[in-house]
């Protein structure tokens, strides 16, 4: 089978299409035939041993897939051959067959297509796990993202509107700013030409925001937590901004407000139960029309070194999917 090989430490240049064995199944686990692989931005990290996580070479980028169950092994019950699913799997998702634990297989309904299946695990998966398990966000709070035009702030506006929430998406341009009002957000937040506290607190009559999902960082963090309301939830998703920022506690407590983490991967590692669920609930809202993840470009696996540039370059606008011939 083929497989797109990270042989060296020099980026996405250096991965390499090649033929390698297929994979077996042990207990509790399957072979899955990829039909579509999403890359993400850390794969232009993990090519490069940049990443938190470092495989052994050689490995395969994409942590994301989507495809059909071929092989069961030993002691696997609910899944059966021929069966449509997705799963994060780390990485090591570009090639055209992977071994997937069964508790980490999540069911791909009708009328969803594989190209949108392998993508939303992370970014919809981490807004799910972020303001549903972690930020208990009710119909009627009010949200403020952080990075709101990113992947993972674009997800957040759609996951917490669906929740019933009101939110308000801030960024740094007047142009990222549109696409998160066509994404649905209510209000909006130039952070690099406004006062992030006093807006925040203007655009909520003074009361401030319930929960805010802060995927930057930086300078941007304390005047957020600033405008927090009375036992607000600061969720403390990434920093993409640069700096990770350092905030006086005190802040906390004249709030009664918590900070609270928000690591999907690890709590997708002690709880693949809580995972699943949340996956079903936002492929069932994809196959009701409720959402719509954005595609950015479908590319043969032979073009990986292609499709992993374009993340690169800062150039995708939606997700960029591998594909495998049947």
């Amino acid at each position: 089978m083929k497989a797109a090989l990270c042989k060296t430490l020099d980026g996405p240049e250096a991965v390499a299409v090649e033929e390698i064995a297929e994979p077996e199944a042990g207990a509790g686990e399957v072979v899955v035939r990829v039909r579509a692989a999403a890359l993400n931005f850390f794969d232009t990290l993990i090519t490069r041993g940049k990443y938190q996580t470092k495989p052994e070479l050689p490995f395969s980028p994409g942590g994301e897939i989507a495809g059909v169950v071929e092989r069961l092994g030993a002691g696997v019950t609910g899944f059966a051959l021929g069966d449509r699913v997705a799963a994060a799997v780390g990485y090591g998702g570009a090639r055209e067959k992977v071994v997937v634990p069964t508790e980490s297989l999540i069911p791909v309904p009708a009328g969803v297509s594989d190209a949108v299946a392998s993508g939303v695990s992370i970014t919809f998966g981490t807004a799910i796990h972020g303001l549903k398990d972690r930020g208990n966000v009710k119909p009627g709070e009010t949200v403020a993202v952080l990075g709101a035009s990113g992947g993972a702030g674009q997800a957040a506006i759609e996951i917490a509107k669906l929740m019933g929430a009101r939110v308000i998406a801030c960024a740094s341009s007047d142009d990222k700013l549109a696409l998160c009002k066509a994404l649905g957000a209510d209000e909006v937040v130039n952070y690099d030409t406004a006062d992030l506290k006093q807006a925040l607190k203007d655009l909520t009559g003074g009361r401030g925001v319930d929960v805010v999902y802060d995927c930057v960082g930086d300078r941007y963090a304390e005047p957020a937590v600033r405008a927090l309301a009375w036992e607000g939830r600061f969720l403390v998703v990434g920093f993409a901004a640069g700096e990770i920022p350092k905030l006086p506690l005190n802040l906390l407590m004249l709030k009664g407000a918590a900070a609270i983490g928000v690591f999907w991967s690890e709590a997708v590692r002690r709880n693949p139960a809580a995972h699943r669920a949340n996956m079903v609930q936002v492929l069932d809202w994809v196959a009701a029309g409720k959402l719509e993840p954005r595609i950015h470009g479908l590319y043969p696996l032979a073009e990986v070194r292609e499709a992993i540039g374009v993340i690169d370059r800062r150039e995708a606008v939606g997700k960029v999917v591998l594909t495998m011939a049947d």
